[in-house]
């Protein structure tokens, strides 16, 4: 899924009334509709009083038209227009006084400017935040501040239309009580970026796309910086199997990686690199793990280190179609200088984590030696380390998308969203749970990729199919495990369970039904 820009959204807009020959009312009226869709199907007539308070520009003329036509429907319904300036939008006076001619009883419908003492929210009533929409350019008024304040204290279910009131599409919040905190928000047309930002996230709980109608050619043919991956961005990039293929087929991965006390991770990475499927994989270890390793995963092969507890001289005799390194490898002195030799004369592509990217902090010049279009997956304490602090998250994009371009690599900047960036283009992973906060979920996601890339996928389909099926794995084994007993192996057996959920169909609610009778 697309994620527009607010000056694309506008040309959209623009553009849908020119070729559709409508005017921007009737897109407005268009958009309000859908809105009352939503909420008519959801209440059913409910007499639960629906506060809707409407700005005096296009979102609030938006609100208008919802306003009416829930009026029309018999809803209990109380509108209020926020008159932020004196400036009002030629489709807000339009709606305004469509509203007034349905409105019967005049004293539901109110106006405030800075005196809202007369309106009353209970916190079973239902708030529409229709104040202000994508077009925002600086901080609302004080008493507008108090309003959404008021919102916010009355506890009452709120729902945002297109965007929570006070929040701009692609900069931070100045203040954090002056803006709306919707539980709700239905988003015309696309997301907003601002819905997977970590400091804005938490102004709205949920979301969900309304189409609106805007010419599909346009939404189809122009490109946007951000995408969404979910399901239906994953399933395409899935590479299907050969009646005859054989493991040959798929590659070789090499994880690269370990030291003493940290074998294991070297484990997850070469367990889920075979798990993604991958023909072969090869763990490059110290001496000390040979033997567990051998004995764990009798499905790899093994080569150790002279060393007996850190890596300090890489040297192999096979031939990997990619190389995953860093999990668990640690930063020594000499596993630094080791690692500078391997990336001097190394051409294999590269899946890059955790000490490999510290040890690359430390020493920024081995940046330039690294294989273009390699992939590094870096949490945020790794990041800053590789591109610097950042004053916010969009600051914080940016900063990865200059160092993407500067070294021509993927990053894949792993968070509850996690974003892929590769030169000014963003992927937001829609799949995982918080219960993947937990040790080894990232060395599972490296080993994941690289036995994708090893499949000859693409660096960047494998890191974005990769993240999708990684999330996708603990949110099925979240069903078994709950939050807090996930553990990264559980994500590895549910890999083959991420992979046959693509294919699978969404369930009408006769089956759902069926399904929840046959369980009781």
């Amino acid at each position: 899924m697309k994620v527009f820009s607010k000056e694309q959204i506008y040309e959209g807009d623009k553009l849908t009334t020119e070729l559709q020959k409508i005017s921007s009312t009737d897109l407005m009226e268009r958009a309000g509709i859908q809105i009352f869709n939503w909420i008519h199907m959801r209440m059913q007539g409910a007499q639960v009083p629906i506060h809707v308070f409407c700005g005096i520009g296009n979102n609030g003329g938006n609100g208008l038209v919802l306003a009416r036509h829930l009026i029309t429907h018999g809803y209990n319904v109380v509108t209020c227009i926020v008159n932020c300036s004196d400036k009002r939008s030629k489709d807000f006076l339009i709606n305004y006084d469509r509203v007034k001619n349905v409105t019967k009883e005049w004293p539901k419908m109110l106006s405030c400017s800075s005196d809202f003492s007369n309106i009353q929210i209970d916190e079973k009533d239902i708030i529409v935040d229709a104040v202000f929409g994508i077009g925002l350019n600086r901080p609302p008024n004080d008493w507008v501040k108090e309003l959404f304040i008021k919102f916010k204290a009355s506890k009452a279910f709120t729902l945002a239309i297109d965007i929570p009131s006070g929040l701009y599409t692609d900069t931070p919040v100045e203040d954090e009580n002056a803006v709306v905190y919707a539980n709700y928000t239905l988003s015309f047309q696309s997301p907003k970026l601002v819905f997977f930002m970590p400091e804005t996230a938490k102004y709205t709980e949920q979301w969900e796309v309304l189409d609106i109608g805007i010419d599909r050619d346009y939404l189809i043919k122009t490109e946007t910086r951000v995408e969404l991956v979910g399901k239906l961005e994953a399933l395409p990039l899935y590479k299907p199997r050969e009646k005859f293929a054989h493991k040959g087929d798929f590659g070789h991965v090499l994880i690269l990686g370990g030291s003493y006390g940290k074998i294991g991770a070297v484990n997850l990475a070469s367990s889920a690199a075979l798990s993604s499927g991958a023909g072969l994989v090869t763990a490059y270890i110290p001496k000390c793990g040979y033997h567990s390793m051998q004995a764990a995963l009798p499905e790899i092969m093994v080569i150790s280190d002279e060393n007996e507890t850190t890596i300090s001289n890489i040297n192999f005799n096979i031939k990997p179609t990619v190389i995953g390194v860093g999990v668990g490898l640690g930063t020594n002195e000499q596993t630094l200088k080791t690692f500078e030799t391997f990336l001097k004369t190394n051409k294999t592509p590269l899946v890059i984590d955790a000490d490999a990217l510290n040890l690359l902090s430390s020493k920024k010049t081995l940046l330039k030696l690294v294989p273009k279009q390699s992939v590094l997956t870096p949490h945020l304490g790794e990041l800053e380390r590789l591109v610097g602090k950042w004053s916010n998250g969009f600051d914080k994009l940016n900063k990865v998308k200059a160092f993407s371009k500067k070294y021509d690599v993927l990053v894949l900047v792993k968070g509850a969203y996690s974003i892929t960036v590769y030169n000014d283009k963003c992927y937001i992973n829609t799949t995982g749970n918080p219960g993947m906060a937990t040790a080894g979920c990232g060395d599972v996601l490296t080993g994941m990729i690289s036995g994708l890339i090893a499949q000859h996928y693409a660096p960047l389909s494998a890191t974005l199919f990769g993240t999708y099926l990684h999330g996708k794995a603990a949110d099925i084994a979240l069903e078994d495990y709950g939050y807090q007993s996930l553990i990264a192996s559980h994500v590895i057996a549910a890999i083959g369970d991420a992979y046959i959920d693509l294919f699978k169909q969404p369930e009408t609610p006769e089956v759902e039904q069926q399904n929840e009778e046959q369980a009781q």
